[in-house]
């Protein structure tokens, strides 16, 4: 099996060397290409307006001076289109990736690009403070995504999951010992009035300003992943990417009147991977 490697802190990050130890828990056949700096925070943008700039560092390791979309895009298209992999994972973010989180994060965009290019794709991210407020600030407990990783993954790919859909993966902030369990969860919502604007001046005398997440306690809704989190649990969220909302599509249609034209196109069923993409417990 041929797996590869993104995130979003970085090719120098100590998530990324985390992933890879997953990755080699594996499989022999592991490829790395990372942005060659922090993209923290980059979603799914890609580099349009200048040319991308690659450099080997080691054996299957690439540094892209790019976005995590255009380091997939890079993987899979060029140094992979012989042979694309079978797998593409991203991460182990330093900072969880949960709730509305997943539309800023460039490590699920990672994944997201991985999915959009027809290959099974999974996000990491690892918990570093409070779930309602981490912002990566924590000291982060790599032990346990490390101790745990390769067994998720297994059990992950021997369920198998629909095209067009990405696995969020979010390990708790705790020692792997204290691991209560791993569960399928929903993407959870934060109050928007954590969201705070930090206004400061410069030496000149120039305003600058900071984005940042009041940390506040707050009981999520059971089942979502900010819930599974604070329980210690393993959270793994299904994203869909197809956005569309269908019960607000029929609406519209009967406002807006629906044509032949306008309808909808019934998408077939989607049937779960088959299970000749399970990791067995030799290397393929």
């Amino acid at each position: 099996m041929r797996i590869l490697l993104t995130n979003d802190d970085g090719i120098e990050a100590p998530g990324l060397d985390v992933l890879e130890k997953i990755a080699t828990d594996l499989t022999d056949d592991v490829w790395v290409v990372a942005p060659e700096t922090d993209n923290s925070g980059a979603s799914h943008s890609l580099t349009l307006a200048e040319p991308l700039r690659m450099r080997e560092l080691g054996k299957r390791r690439y540094a892209i001076k790019g976005t995590p979309t255009d380091c997939v895009i890079m993987g899979v298209r060029f140094l992979l289109h012989e042979k694309p992999p079978d797998l593409v994972m991203s991460g182990v973010n330093r900072g969880q990736n949960l709730a509305d989180d997943i539309t800023y994060s460039g490590t699920v965009a990672g994944a997201i690009q991985g999915c959009l290019l027809g290959i099974p794709s999974i996000a990491m991210s690892l918990v570093t403070g409070p779930a309602e407020a981490d912002q990566g600030a924590g000291e982060p407990l790599w032990e346990t995504p490390m101790h745990h990783g390769a067994d998720l993954v297994r059990k992950l790919m021997h369920a198998g999951w629909p095209d067009g859909v990405v696995l969020n993966v979010n390990f708790p902030n705790c020692l792997p010992d204290a691991v209560k369990g791993m569960c399928a969860t929903v993407q959870g919502l934060r109050d928007p009035d954590l969201f705070r604007i930090i206004d400061r001046l410069d030496a000149r005398g120039r305003a600058y300003y900071w984005i940042g997440v009041e940390r506040r306690r707050a009981k999520p809704p059971k089942g979502t992943d900010l819930w599974a989190v604070s329980c210690n649990q393993i959270s793994v969220t299904p994203l869909c990417l197809d956005y569309t909302d269908e019960a607000t599509r029929e609406s519209l249609s009967r406002v807006l009147g629906a044509s032949k034209e306008g309808e909808r196109i019934s998408q077939p069923a989607q049937e779960p991977r088959a299970q000749g993409r399970a990791i067995h417990s030799h290397r393929e």
